[in-house]
């Protein structure tokens, strides 16, 4: 059980809770050193130094960023070796240069042959080497390049004699959609199985392939073999979320993030209780809403961390959320008086922890604030 620190914060507040976290950052390394496979931590849920050090169990390591400014932030405080995992364009290539020369070893993701050209014709010009892993679409989910398709060669082409080939890596992301664990581990093998051929092929073409790259939270801890994969991407498994619960890859116990929020009002004819936490501090993430068990914007628990059985955010305007009964009966208003803390658990970590600027950092009857790196 958690302090009750309703008589000493401001609400919304972002709270994580590190006992929870460590869990999780354990979790996620023992399971990858039993395949023998490396961790590339995704740092885009957390967005944090201390975090991260966490998740790599040392105090700099391999990581992976969604923004350049990630990368300058987390270069700047001793991370040399960068994976920024965002389809590169041209109007990025100079602030990628620039940690490069700053002795950063960062390399870049493209799928496209125009993207290619533009980084051989870059690199020729600038004399620079930024290596560039090819985005393999495994799973039809988003970006890539089809594993067996000739445009994978015609990339390698480009990239291979000019000595930009990192290698290649891939994202589950339909591993969300999964109803069972089976789903899960079938996403898994069909995620390994495509970035290997991929690796593959262009190997048989020629070209030196170091890195092979997979990563989805939930095909990362219920995956059954790695064999042909050098590296792993994951990051909301860190703080785990609702989404994650629902698929089965944790547990609501094992959720780490969580928004306090207090109550300011009441809709006594609706049965709702109206607090100071809307989607500015949510997020309108409904991530739970296709999976068996609904949980609105987010599940309620009482000021400690503890679930109140039953109890959603059903509606969330800007900066007001709307908590009743999941099953539509009334919420009585002397069991939320004005002024009483919440939590909310949320549905999607990286979502939630993108509406804040730090976390207050519950450790047993110790706290302390984490920085957070926002923005582009």
């Amino acid at each position: 059980m958690q302090p009750d620190l309703s008589d000493s914060i401001e609400t919304p507040q972002l709270f994580l809770d590190l006992p929870r976290l460590r869990a999780n950052c354990q979790r996620m390394r023992s399971h990858l050193a039993g395949h023998a496979v490396a961790l590339r931590p995704h740092v885009k849920t957390a967005k944090s130094v201390e975090v991260t050090r966490i998740a790599l169990g040392a105090d700099t390591g391999p990581i992976t960023v969604s923004t350049l400014k990630e990368a300058e932030h987390f270069f700047s405080r001793g991370y040399r070796d960068i994976l920024y995992a965002v389809g590169i364009v041209p109007g990025k290539l100079q602030r990628a240069a620039a940690l490069k020369r700053a002795g950063c070893e960062i390399k870049l993701v493209l799928d496209t042959a125009v993207a290619a050209a533009a980084l051989a014709d870059f690199c020729a010009r600038e004399d620079i080497v930024l290596p560039a892993l090819v985005e393999i679409d495994t799973d039809g989910h988003r970006a890539g390049v089809a594993p067996d398709s000739q445009l994978l060669l015609d990339i390698g082409a480009v990239l291979g004699p000019a000595g930009l080939l990192g290698g290649v890596m891939t994202h589950a992301g339909n591993s969300y959609n999964s109803q069972s664990t089976a789903d899960i581990q079938a996403w898994a093998r069909r995620e390994r199985e495509g970035i290997v051929l991929a690796a593959e092929r262009l190997r048989a073409a020629g070209h030196a392939v170091p890195v092979v790259s997979v990563g989805s939270t939930p095909t990362a801890l219920m995956g059954t073999s790695f064999a042909g994969v050098t590296e792993v991407r994951a990051g909301v498994y860190m703080f785990f979320d609702l989404v994650m619960a629902g698929l089965g890859v944790c547990a609501v116990d094992d959720i780490a993030l969580s928004v306090a929020t207090t109550v300011i009002g009441h809709q006594d004819e609706k049965g709702w209780v109206i607090t100071d936490g809307g989607w500015m501090a949510l997020s309108r993430d409904r991530g739970t809403q296709k999976q068996a068990v609904d949980q609105g914007y987010g599940l309620v628990c009482d000021a400690s961390g503890k679930v109140l059985p039953g109890i959603v955010v059903v509606d969330a305007n800007q900066e007001h959320g709307v908590i009743a009964a999941r099953d539509g009966g009334a919420l009585s208003p002397t069991d939320f008086p004005v002024g009483r803390v919440l939590r909310i658990l949320p549905n999607h970590a990286c979502a939630t922890g993108a509406q804040h600027r730090g976390y207050l950092v519950l450790d047993g009857d110790h706290t302390q604030h984490w920085e957070r790196i926002n923005g582009w």
